[in-house]
Formats: C-alpha cells, sequence, structure tokens
C-alpha cells in the first residue's frame, strides 16, 4: 500500500506543477498577444504617417512639374515671339497647348502615383488595426485562472483514478 500511496503523491505533486505551469503559461501567452497588439498600433500609426507624407511629397512633386511646365512654356512663348510668330494662332498655339496638355498629365501621373502609394500605406494600417484587435480579442479570450483551474481537475482526475485503482484490490 506504501508503493501506491507513494506513486498517487508523486502524481500529485506532478499535477500540482502542472497546475501552477498551466497559470503562468497562460498569463504569458495572454501578455504576448496584449504586447504584440501594442506594436500593430504602432506600426499602423507609422503607416499611416508614412500615407501622409507620402501625400505631401507627391503635392510637393506635382507642384515642381507644374512650374517646370510653366517654366518650358515660357521659354517657348520667349523663343516664338523672338522670331515674330503669332503666338494666338497655327502651329505656334498648338505647341503651347500640347506643352499645357503634357505638364498636365505629368502632374496628374504625379498626384495618381502618391494617392496609390498612401492608399497602399493606409491598407497596411488597417489591417494593422484589424490584427490588434484580433490579438486583443484572443488575449481577452484567455484567462490564466481557467486554465489552472482545468489542469488541476484533470491532474485531481488523474490522481484518483490512480488512487482508486490502487486501493480496489485491498
Amino acid at each position: 500500500m506504501s508503493m501506491v500511496m507513494a506513486a498517487v503523491a508523486m502524481q500529485a505533486t506532478g499535477a500540482a506543477g502542472n497546475t501552477v505551469s498551466a497559470y503562468y503559461g497562460a498569463k504569458s501567452q495572454k501578455s504576448s498577444l496584449e504586447f504584440q497588439a501594442q506594436l500593430d498600433d504602432i506600426n499602423a500609426r507609422l503607416a499611416e504617417s508614412s500615407a501622409q507624407t507620402i501625400l505631401f511629397q507627391g503635392q510637393r512633386e506635382e507642384q515642381r512639374s507644374r512650374l517646370q511646365t510653366a517654366q518650358m512654356k515660357s521659354a517657348q512663348r520667349v523663343a516664338l515671339a523672338a522670331n515674330g510668330v503669332d503666338l494666338t494662332e497655327g502651329s505656334a498655339a498648338e505647341i503651347l497647348t500640347s506643352t499645357d496638355v503634357l505638364g498636365e498629365s505629368d502632374a496628374n501621373t504625379l498626384h495618381a502615383n502618391a494617392v496609390r502609394a498612401a492608399w497602399g500605406q493606409r491598407t497596411q494600417a488597417t489591417n494593422l488595426q484589424i490584427d490588434a484587435m484580433g490579438k486583443r480579442t484572443a488575449a481577452r479570450a484567455i484567462s490564466p485562472s481557467m486554465a489552472a483551474t482545468s489542469t488541476l481537475l484533470s491532474g485531481a482526475t488523474q490522481v484518483a483514478s490512480s488512487w482508486y485503482t490502487g486501493t480496489k484490490g485491498k
């Protein structure tokens, strides 16, 4: 009988150790998920900041492009006028109109590229926020006390079963 009791005592000690381990394991997992959610929040804010920077840079490039177009058109007007060409009709007017159209096309392309790049950053920010919400939800679902209680009950059931089996024949 003393061998049975020794085995049951060792099993009970193991169950107690498993209970403590389950508690701290669940607590650690919960803390890890909460920390990861905080990192996702930070990264989402960085992605949004990056989107705003991209839009600002796009506006500056668009303005620079429009200035270059205006400078080119001014140079064309000066060159045409210096040669005595009427700027309001014929090929001179077509040249100046083409300069306007191409310049506007370049500016619009720069704007569209900036909007597209910012949209990508904002999509990333949204995905990070969704991930953070999921991690917080998962963390809230973890109960270290419940994990310990479940492990304790499972261990107690096994100890009781071993004790009953060991003392049944006596």
